[in-house]
């Protein structure tokens, strides 16, 4: 097979090998457009599982490399004037100017023909000429843009300036994160040791400070001084060195993200930067360059066609891009909005930078580093108050708001049971709400409870507007205040647009089949096509629904819940009027945020002078629309929770979408945590953070970064009651309250949990 490799970086130079190491008789040319010993780069990081992979593929080139590995197993975080230490984390770097002459030396030695100094400005006349064409001409590609239209390339140019520097001061200990605050904002460095004698030194820091400081007007040495300067007291007197001097200006850039829909058309190949770039912040670009280039090099050789050797390629590697991708988006966002963080204690700042891409969990930490962990874990019950056992799991952390104090940061979150009859709660909902409140949770929320029959959900929907309705909810707080210590929620809401609809395993959000009653909301947008229109509230109405509002928290208060959460989220009725998807109105209830805040404001407030001050009160917002800037965004969620605030609201708890057929959510693991963190972490107010959040590991790690203040699981408790319980369990912690009549089955499951472990350990 005649190949043409065009590109002469890791991904091109390891390719060829792997062709040649399968099959001698190939012709394998690799074409560069730099000279042999040009390199723009200074270090690059590769994994203890990468150099496993290069050794079952070439044992001869890895020898090589590995020979000039610089090994490091910590973390170092400079924040703060604080520097603190992480083990166990287990990176190697080594030069890229090293790299290339060790493989351009492999090649070679295996009869692959080197051409440097060839521009190829179309892979169109080598497609003609070789079996096999692969390009892997970095991230502007020109083989990529000869056929945009087939490659589709979705390219994202992020919003961080870095510049991309070395040095021969020492970070030969630890990779090093350093921040540092100057007169026109923070910027931080990222820097790692690769030979004895050289790091790698990249400096980053927002556009806004990039503008400030005037670097794009600076040359490179005027702009290298400027950063010898920030950070004079890390670099001990030695200089930050250019390899760049080709280029004008500068050499700042913003980092782009690649991804292209297909990596192949007809004998063409995308492979490394050309088709998927990784962000540098975790160090798996040359890690996905030279696995791919392995990955295809097999391919080729094991279907009987290049066709099927494509499709196999892509499929293969793609699901492994898209992870590593999605690590890497997660870490530079977390960069990219570092400074919502640096107000953080170091220890939480440590923690948070250090899970950023969310690879990393809160007992993956404790494999690595268990002392620093421990300590970090002691750090946040002395910050929650605790004065007994310091060396447990952040989630067995008390938390206070305003005079209720939860034993633990774990929340039943509201499920509606559809099971009431006539608004009334049942036996089903004594039985459902206590089992939980026995399993350990710190605080248990109550389903939607509706202030009016007609703004109810659905027919089965319980309410807080009749007196037997009292009756029921009362019996089950004292029970749950007689048997447990867990605290008690009151989620009062209106349905709005989204009322009279069928149960929630009938068809969810459907219109009855018969006996809709009518229903209001801030505009007569309907739900979708086939639900009513509802009625424009009055100021009348307006006003008669906000005393339900107040009726029913009274109840409430008489009922002797804990807390009150007000459902603003979710396309009910306050929510009809925070969204500009479904509030049309023109009067001082719609058109600008403010407006459209009015009227869910006047119902908290009308809501907190009847509620006992020493309990709290909480919002239920959606944070995102999900349908881009039409409707409610994060940032603009971040106002919300801003005005809610100044309200006196006690705690935002953040939600997102079902505000319209239209919403696209992106889902995965705690996919609504991040605006819990941004909302949190840019006002200061206390969050609960909910979606798709289901191990203690989540919830930990959520809790120690400093995301949330209490985490939301509903399904879960829906699968066991006794989660939290079984969570401690999981975690050795057996200072959680089991109820007394439940210690022997609490005996048995620690016993069976150390037997377990016991014999895991002599497996």
């Amino acid at each position: 097979m005649k190949v043409a490799v065009l590109g002469g970086g890791p991904a091109g130079l390891y390719f060829a090998i792997s062709m040649k190491l399968r099959n001698s008789s190939h012709e394998v040319t690799v074409v560069e457009r730099n000279k042999p010993d040009d390199t723009f780069g200074w270090g690059v990081v590769l994994s203890a599982e990468t150099l496993e992979n290069l050794t079952r593929n070439d044992p001869v080139s890895a020898v090589w490399i590995k020979r000039y590995f610089a090994y490091w197993d910590d973390i170092a975080v400079i924040h703060k004037g604080v520097r603190t230490v992480s083990t166990g984390h287990g990176f190697c770097g080594i030069g890229r100017k090293r790299l290339l002459t060790l493989l351009q030396r492999r090649a070679r030695e295996l009869g692959i023909k080197l051409q440097f100094e060839t521009e190829v400005p179309d892979p169109k006349p080598y497609m003609e000429t070789h079996d096999l064409v692969v390009a892997a001409d970095g991230l502007n590609s020109r083989s990529r843009a000869a056929f945009a239209e087939v490659f589709k390339p979705d390219i994202d140019v992020r919003k961080c300036k870095f510049v991309w520097l070395g040095t021969n001061q020492k970070f030969d200990d630890a990779f090093t994160f350093i921040f540092e605050e100057t007169e026109y904002g923070w910027v931080w460095a990222h820097a790692y040791q690769f030979d004895p004698e050289t790091a790698t030194f990249i400096v980053e820091c927002s556009q806004e400070t990039w503008d400030a400081f005037g670097f794009g007007a600076m040359t490179q040495q005027e702009s290298i001084a400027t950063c010898e300067r920030i950070f004079e007291k890390h670099l001990g007197g030695h200089p930050l060195m250019t390899n760049a001097n080709h280029i004008r200006g500068s050499a700042w850039i913003n980092f782009p993200r690649v991804l292209c829909e297909r990596w192949s058309h007809k004998n063409l190949a995308l492979m490394g930067d050309a088709s998927a770039s990784a962000h540098f912040s975790i160090g798996s670009g040359t890690k996905l360059a030279l696995e791919s280039a392995v990955a295809l090099a097999d391919y080729v050789h094991s279907e009987p066609n290049l066709p099927a050797a494509f499709e196999k390629y892509e499929s293969a590697r793609r699901t492994e891009v898209l992870k590593l991708q999605s690590a890497a988006r997660n870490s530079l966002e977390w960069f990219e909005e570092v400074e919502r963080y640096l107000h953080l204690d170091p220890v939480q700042f440590n923690y948070s930078l250090l899970t950023r891409s969310q690879r990393i969990s809160h007992e993956n930490l404790r494999l690595r580093d268990p002392e620093w962990l421990g300590d970090a874990e002691a750090w946040f019950h002395r910050q929650a108050g605790n004065t007994g056992n310091l060396h447990r799991a952040p989630m067995f952390a008390p938390f206070k708001l305003r005079d209720m104090v939860v034993r633990n940061r774990v929340v039943v979150s509201p499920m509606a049971q559809y099971k009431a009859v006539d608004g009334c709660p049942t036996d089903w909902h004594f039985a459902h709400y206590a089992e939980r409140a026995k399993g350990g949770a710190g605080l248990i929320y109550i389903e939607m409870t509706c202030v009016s029959p007609e703004g109810r959900i659905t027919p089965g929907c319980p309410g807080f507007y009749a007196p037997e309705h009292e009756v029921a909810w009362k019996r089950l707080v004292d029970f749950v205040h007689r048997e447990t210590d867990t605290k008690i929620c009151a989620q009062i809401g209106h349905s709005g647009p989204k009322g009279s609809t069928q149960l929630g395993w009938e068809e969810s959000d459907a219109p009855l089949a018969a006996g809709n009653w009518p229903i209001m909301a801030a505009s007569d947008v309907p739900w979708s096509p086939r639900n009513q229109a509802p009625k424009p509230m009055t100021r009348a109405d307006m006003d008669f629904v906000r005393d339900q509002f107040v009726a029913s928290a009274e109840m409430a208060a008489r009922c002797g819940f804990d807390m009150l959460e007000i459902h603003a989220a979710h396309g009910y009725l306050l929510s009809s009027f925070i969204t500009p998807l479904t509030n049309r109105r023109s009067d001082d209830y719609g058109g600008s945020l403010e407006n459209r805040m009015r009227y869910p404001l006047e119902v908290f407030h009308a809501m907190r002078a009847v509620w006992p001050q020493e309990k709290p009160i909480s919002v239920r917002i959606s944070a995102n629309d999900w349908v881009g800037a039409e409707g409610v965004t994060p940032a603009e969620a971040v106002e919300i929770a801003r005005m809610l605030q100044l309200a006196g609201v006690d705690i935002c708890d953040v939600s997102a979408g079902q505000t319209s057929i239209r919403a696209r959510p992106v889902y995965g693991r705690m996919f609504q945590t991040p605006f819990s963190d941004r909302i949190r972490n840019e006002t200061g107010m206390a969050t609960m953070a909910v979606g798709n959040i289901f191990e203690p590991d989540h919830v930990n790690s959520i809790l120690m970064a400093g995301r949330a203040d209490l985490v939301c699981l509903a399904r879960p408790h829906l699968a066991d009651p006794y989660w939290t319980l079984h969570a401690a369990v999981t975690l050795n912690d057996r200072d959680v309250k089991w109820p007394d009549p439940y210690l022997p089955g609490r005996d048995q499951i620690y016993r069976l949990a150390e037997r377990t472990a016991t014999m895991g350990l002599k497996v």
